[in-house]
Parts: structure tokens; sequence; C-alpha cells
């Protein structure tokens, strides 16, 4: 065999084995608890770090910026058992503070990789990102895997929590210091939105679903149909948006056997291989303008195990492949 083609192959094949090819990765720590009810959850960016991210990041290829932690104003005073939605002063201010820096790291080339932090960062996160494609007048997908819905608004939230109502408000519904962080409302088209692994929906949640026709791909679904069709099939939702699609991770859409560590589980959720199998298929797939990944709580994981797990789905998500 020719020795340049020999050498040609041998290139490729460590291409392939370094996915990031010099791209840009920043990460985003976001150390926010109080959009749920349980402590623990804010300390999950600092569990993921000690599971070596930046560095298992980099050994793909990427070069990685580690932004740190964002400052956090926490309330000074417990909300009142009614109030819905609680901390909402403290929760819109952290939102807009975290939607500018994810619209500066899209700016800057890079992707913004952020980590919770409770679920509803991502109003800010994904406020960032439509801000950024707004000012490119290109409009933006999503990909969103729960166990729960997070479709509620004030008015049908049972707890009156934040972390519950992210999806609804960046779809326009809910009050408007969170509807409108970043200045506009909605952030999201629900034609170009996919929503993976629910099976804890509220009634309130259920209807709002029907009404605005939201793709809900339930367990039920992926248990009939398998992973990879529904993957597919949310891949091709999400890719039909211009410019490309958000990815949010809430670790309690898999099931509690292979991830502990959150406060929120529901029993049969995904699977450790399903879960990977829908990172690598994102990966492969391209067009995943950010990732986030919430809710590890580290007062309940075992042996920082499900955030070990953490990093592992998002370096599949950033290409990693078995072979």
């Amino acid at each position: 065999m020719d020795e340049t083609l020999v050498l040609d192959s041998a290139q490729q094949s460590l291409n392939l084995d370094r996915p990031g090819n010099g791209r840009r990765v920043s990460i985003l720590g976001v150390p926010l608890g109080f959009g749920s009810s349980l402590a623990g959850v804010d300390i999950g960016p600092a569990a993921i770090r000690v599971a070596r991210l930046s560095q298992r990041i980099a050994q793909l290829g990427y070069e990685v910026r580690d932004l740190g932690d964002m400052r956090i104003a926490r309330p000074s005073t417990n909300a009142a058992p009614t109030e819905s939605p609680k901390y909402l002063s403290e929760m819109t201010e952290a939102c807009e503070n975290l939607a500018v820096e994810v619209r500066d790291i899209l700016r800057d080339g890079e992707i913004p990789l952020v980590i919770g932090g409770d679920h509803s960062i991502a109003i800010g996160s994904i406020a960032g990102v439509a801000s950024y494609c707004r000012d490119r007048d290109e409009t933006l997908g999503l990909i969103w895997f729960d166990a729960h819905a997070d479709m509620n608004t004030p008015e049908t939230s049972p707890t009156g929590n934040i972390h519950g109502m992210p999806l609804s408000a960046l779809l326009g519904f809910g009050v408007p210091e969170l509807t409108h962080v970043a200045g506009f409302a909605p952030k999201l088209d629900p034609r170009f939105c996919a929503h993976i692994g629910a099976r804890d929906i509220d009634q309130g949640e259920r209807e709002l679903i029907r009404r605005l026709g939201t793709r809900f791909i339930t367990m039920r679904e992926i248990d009939e149909r398998g992973m990879s069709a529904c993957m597919d099939e949310a891949i091709a939702i999400a890719s039909k948006a211009t410019a490309g699609y958000c990815v949010t991770f809430d670790v309690d859409v898999m099931d509690p056997g292979d991830a502990p560590g959150s406060g929120t589980l529901v029993r049969g959720g995904l699977t450790y291989r399903e879960s990977h199998l829908a990172m690598e298929k994102i990966a492969e797939a391209g067009g995943m303008l950010s990732l986030e990944v919430v809710e590890i709580n580290t007062a309940l994981d075992v042996n920082n195990r499900t955030a070990e797990l953490g990093v592992e789905l998002i370096l599949s998500a950033l290409g990693k492949r078995i072979l």
C-alpha cells in the first residue's frame, strides 16, 4: 500500500478520535438551587468539575475555557408555602445575567456548556441562545430531556417552584419577569421543540401541551418505538430551525438506578445506554448550539456517581465514540 495512503488513513483515524478538532467550549457553572425545594443541587457544578470535566473535554480535541461559576444572589428569606412563583426577583436577576453570559460565549465563536443547578436556569441559558439567534434573524430549535414536562405556570404549579416552569416560560407562558428575560418573548416556536422522556406530567401542563402541539416523546413511546427512532424524530424537529438547536438534559430523565443523584426521581426512565445513544446521535447529526446538564443533587448522589455520568454524557454529546 502507498505510504501516503497509510499516513492519510492514520490521520483520519486520529481526527475521529479527536472530534473537537480545535473547536472551543466554554464551561459556565450556575450554582442555583432555589428554583427547587431541596438543598444540594446548587453544588452540582462543583461535583461535575470533580469528575475532571475540562480535562476530559480537552482530550477530545476541544479548546476548553472554564469561566467558573456565576455569582448568584441568593434569597435572604424563605418563600411562603403558597407563594407562586417562589423567589421571582432573585430568579429573574440570575436568568437575565445568565442570558448575557451565554450570548457572549456564542458571539465569541464558542459552544456554551452550562452546568447547573436546577432546571430553572434554562430560562436564562436558552434565552441567551435565542437572543443570539434573534440578532442574526434565525430561528432556534430545542431538544429537552426530562422526566417532567416543566410546562407549569404559576397558576397551575402545585408547588410554586420555578424549576417546574422553564419550558412554558420560554414558550411565552407565565409571568412577564420570566417570559421576557432578555427582553422578548417567546424564545421558541413549539414546531421546533422536542421533549424526550416524560413520565410525570401535571394536568395543567397536559392541557398546555395539547394546546400548543409541542412534540412530547414519552417513555411509553420510547419503549414501543426504540430510542434510535425517537431521537431521529427529535433531531429532525429541532433541525427545522434555521440556526440549530439547544440541548438541555435533566438527569432525572434517567432511571434512578443509573442516576440516583436527583431530587425529583421518577422510576422507569432512560437507561444508561439509551441516554448515551441519544447524546451520540446528537453529536453525529451536528447542529447543537449549546448544551446544558442540570439537577445533579450532591446531597442525594452516591459516590459522585450521577456527576460522573453527567460528564460521560457531555463527552458523548461532544463526539466521543466507542470506536
